[in-house]
């Protein structure tokens, strides 16, 4: 059975070449910066593959929780893809559900996304079902796939930005499902654009107008998350955002949510956190994040989430805590 699992493994888990600046033809700011983004790529296929070959789900979390703390986020991402992959073989969701109920509920928000990746792999009638996850944080999937789309399909969501890709799905709104989709386009960009924000921000500018403010939360997010900027490029970044300000540190306290419910909170987080979530602490800008989320979900054409996200992005722009180090 060892044996079997290894061939599952090798069979289902992407190359690491992929994850490679070069192959993907990114941006490569300085060496540094490619480092950590290889490292945030090859820590997603680690994740994916122990998802993948493990016994069970409390195993591949023993083996998830080996990974280093400041990549182990990316980890439990690529084991939600993974695991949404292994089901579409097996016909069951036990190894996602697994995950989700076991240590990985504090990395929630990285396996809806890594959900995304799978759908973005896989055809319509092997998609997992969505309307059994959680009905405000599941636009996080359509993030995740709007992720892998602009990583593996950049010519086609980044760079030509007047393409159209409709999408439909079961989990909510179609008319709101672009805007979740640019969330994770942007958050991509990151990447794109090799975590040099003023390449991000030249990509961001060829999109239509209407589109900038999810780009930006998208770009908020993995700035703060995945990083590798220091604080005058933080500074840059958020002048770029220009009107769109609000929308970026509403990414960014996203982000500090995410790695402050798991306890990944790295250095990086602080320093993104003092620059853009007017000078709180991430702690201070999850805080915000969970006192806003919303109790019920009413329906209608704007989700839950969205409103979700205006609040918070309201409430990080009004007058902060303290104004030290922070972006006017």
């Amino acid at each position: 059975m060892s044996m079997l699992r290894a061939l599952r493994r090798r069979i289902l888990t992407p190359s690491v070449r992929e994850t490679q600046l070069e192959t993907r033809g990114f941006h490569i700011k300085d060496a540094e910066a490619k480092h950590q983004l290889e490292t945030v790529g090859t820590s997603f296929l680690q994740g994916y593959a122990y998802a993948v070959e493990a016994r069970s789900a409390s195993q591949a979390v023993d083996w998830l929780e080996t990974v280093p703390r400041a990549f182990r986020g990316f980890a439990y991402e690529g084991a939600g893809m993974g695991a949404v992959m292994l089901g579409s073989l097996t016909g069951s969701s036990r190894r996602l559900t697994g995950i989700l109920e076991g240590e990985g509920r504090r990395h929630n928000y990285m396996i809806y996304v890594g959900i995304g990746w799978a759908m973005a792999r896989l055809p319509k009638f092997l998609w997992p079902d969505v309307t059994a996850t959680d009905p405000v944080l599941r636009w996080l999937i359509l993030d995740g796939y709007g992720f892998h789309q602009a990583y593996f399909k950049t010519d086609s969501y980044v760079r030509n930005p007047a393409a159209e890709h409709p999408f439909t799905w079961k989990g909510g709104p179609d008319a709101y499902s672009a805007r979740a989709i640019d969330q994770g386009i942007g958050r991509a960009m990151w990447f794109v654009g090799g975590t040099d924000p003023d390449v991000v921000a030249d990509l961001i500018g060829t999109f239509p107008e209407h589109r900038h403010a999810d780009l930006y939360a998208g770009a908020g997010l993995a700035c703060t998350y995945a990083g590798s900027v220091d604080g005058d490029e933080l500074r840059r970044f958020a002048k770029h955002a220009g009107d769109h300000l609000p929308s970026l540190v509403q990414g960014s306290a996203f982000a500090c949510e995410a790695r402050e419910r798991a306890g990944t909170t790295t250095a990086h987080t602080h320093l993104a956190a003092q620059i853009l979530c007017g000078g709180r602490t991430p702690a201070e800008a999850a805080q915000v994040c969970t006192d806003a989320r919303p109790a019920t979900c009413a329906g209608g054409e704007t989700p839950a989430f969205e409103t979700w996200r205006q609040q918070i992005a309201a409430t990080i722009s009004s007058i902060p805590p303290t104004q030290k180090g922070a972006v006017a």
